[in-house]
């Protein structure tokens, strides 16, 4: 099989999964994202992945009334500073306060993986610690200005213009971006499914 369903908008996932030799195929899976109360990044991260994958799997149920032909594969990124959560910024001043915050300082970023496949759900969280330098306001501004942030967990895309203020990446750079490569790799063998074809 060298065919997924991946319920999310992300291009760079995509383009992991499509690098794998996957072909992918578009799923909804529209659910409130919103974080509990006192819920902590690890729980959230999981459970996002995981609502969005029953969500995708029930709707594709509800269509065509059987299996899904190909396994779906949820995912779900998110930026820890402490236990504070940071989601997308809703302004740019709210991306300008994010990047304030990470600047000079060390953060997690935790991705979430989900795939079911015949009946069986599993899912795996891949953490990474990312250092900053200390950013200068302009370059927050600059930066803010370009676009990137607004839809990026943390306010900052490692693939793009924001890789520039990595300082230290412990973990995974795949992970960073929204899908780890190896644990998804790892993930889609143990239901039985081949990424790349010769894992």
């Amino acid at each position: 099989m060298n065919a997924i369903y991946l319920a999310s908008g992300s291009p760079r996932r995509r383009e992991i999964l499509e690098n794998l030799g996957f072909t992918v195929h578009r799923l909804p899976a529209d659910i409130d994202e919103t974080p509990k109360e006192g819920e902590a990044a690890l729980e959230y991260v999981r459970r996002m992945a995981c609502e969005k994958n029953q969500a995708a799997v029930a709707q594709w149920f509800t269509a065509h009334d059987e299996e899904p032909e190909f396994a779906v594969l949820t995912a779900d990124t998110t930026v820890a500073d402490g236990a504070a959560i940071l989601g997308k910024p809703e302004s740019e001043a709210d991306a300008v306060d994010m990047l304030e915050r990470l600047s000079g300082r060390t953060h997690q970023v935790l991705t979430a993986v989900c795939v079911y496949w015949q009946g069986v759900r599993h899912d795996v969280v891949q953490t990474s610690e990312v250092r900053f330098k200390t950013l200068t306001a302009e370059e927050i501004a600059a930066y803010v200005a370009s676009g990137e942030p607004m839809d990026k967990a943390g306010a900052y895309g490692i693939q793009g213009l924001g890789g520039v203020f990595v300082e230290h990446l412990q973990g995974s750079f795949t992970g960073v971006m929204g899908l780890p490569v190896y644990e998804t790799a790892q993930l889609l063998k143990s239901l039985g499914l081949a990424a790349p074809p010769f894992a």
